[in-house]
């Protein structure tokens, strides 16, 4: 078994990473309207009070500390959601109890990784024969330093298995419950590359837009291309 002794400590380089979300999830522009914590409470007392929508916007909060928002960042917003906008059934390192901003080294390996996903939930949607999925893509900037590095244990360890995730679960409940504040890994969906489950955004200096992605539904996603602009 695993255990976070047992891996490597990064030293704190600055690393670009990737990430692709839903498109038609539009940003939570509150997070980056304000610089700090304490602005960010007033306007969210503000808002409370004339938007109903806001909490279905920025998730539950109360799931993440004041601290550990980057607030004045470019891209607060991106940063934040995975952590106030919780699965829970779960992902690879996280049981549905928290939260985990996941990144890929480059952008090819997010594409895999989206692709699996997406393709393994819309399986599971009858009479689904033909869609468009759009997805933003993100590029994020943060500096790895007291991460630890899962690329030193080997593919064939439970914690890379295709579709059990309970040796990795339980690995990542150890890294958040030590405070730790990521884990470099092993892409199960594009052997060769590697990619980040962060804990918290706070290392992250800026996370921003780049490209839009479609991939095509039909019956199993049959194309993944880059949207370009007219």
């Amino acid at each position: 078994m695993v255990t976070l002794s047992r891996l490597p400590t990064l030293a704190g380089e600055q690393v670009q990473a990737y990430r692709l979300v839903n498109s038609k999830f539009p940003p939570i522009n509150l997070f980056d309207d304000v610089a700090d914590a304490q602005e960010f409470e007033a306007l969210y007392q503000i808002q409370a009070l004339t938007n109903p929508r806001l909490r279905n916007e920025l998730g539950q909060i109360e799931m993440i500390p004041r601290c550990e928002i980057p607030f004045g960042i470019p891209g607060c917003s991106y940063a934040t959601a995975p952590f106030t906008h919780v699965n829970p059934a779960g992902s690879r390192f996280s049981d549905g109890s928290f939260g985990v901003l996941y990144l890929a080294a480059s952008m090819e390996t997010a594409l895999a990784e989206v692709q699996h996903h997406q393709s393994l939930y819309w399986s599971r949607v009858q009479g689904l024969n033909y869609e468009r999925f759009v997805f933003r893509g993100l590029a994020c900037a943060f500096v790895d330093a007291a991460m630890k590095d899962a690329t030193s244990i080997a593919m064939k360890d439970p914690i890379y298995a295709p579709d059990d995730y309970a040796a990795s679960h339980r690995l990542g409940k150890s890294v958040k419950q030590a405070g730790c504040p990521g884990l470099r890994y092993h892409s199960v969906r594009l052997v060769g590359n590697h990619c980040w489950a962060l804990m918290t955004p706070r290392p992250v200096s800026s996370i921003i837009q780049t490209a839009h992605y479609e991939m095509i539904w039909n019956g199993q996603i049959t194309g993944v291309n880059q949207i370009h602009e007219a």
